[in-house]
């Protein structure tokens, strides 16, 4: 069953890139007392994902918070590595958080992973964007297709608040 405004984040562990390497993270320990703007992607580094999805988020970060947000967030079926990687390759390193949910345990207990096993990319997270709000989901954008970020977009995001 897919996750929906009104619904409590479940509570499972991410991982997160800390000094000495790879942590994990409860989501409860994250979410708890934040408001927080959460997008997903298929990918790091895909075409969508790196060249409009995470831009359009960097782009408007200080007008998120502004707007009451305390962080941004983006998770990806991607081990913690690779989301540091891209957020280092991208500039976006210490403006966004990186939640690693390498093994899909978020994408699926939210009922939003995808099965691209076809095009060669496995199980992975459907694309979109929610406002949580001390772990309880205030706003839900997903996206119809993986190669598009159109209604999970940061301005259609920010434009929700």
């Amino acid at each position: 069953m897919t996750i929906k405004i009104g619904d409590k984040i479940p509570d499972i562990s991410f991982t997160v890139m800390g000094p000495e390497g790879p942590k994990p993270l409860k989501g409860s320990d994250y979410f708890k007392g934040r408001k927080i703007a959460l997008f997903a992607v298929p990918g790091a580094f895909t075409p969508t994902c790196h060249m409009s999805h995470l831009p359009g988020f960097l782009a408007k970060e200080k007008e998120f918070r502004k707007k009451g947000i305390d962080a941004i967030a983006v998770t990806a079926v991607n081990d913690a590595w690779t989301l540091d990687a891209w957020l280092e390759a991208s500039k976006a390193k210490g403006k966004i958080d990186a939640l690693a949910d390498g093994s899909a345990v978020f994408a699926k207990a939210v009922g939003l992973d995808l099965d691209l096993q076809d095009h060669g990319l496995g199980l992975r997270s459907k694309r979109y964007s929610m406002i949580i709000n001390d772990g309880t989901v205030e706003r839900l954008n997903v996206e119809e297709k993986a190669g598009v970020a159109e209604v999970s977009s940061a301005e259609k995001l920010l434009a929700q608040l």
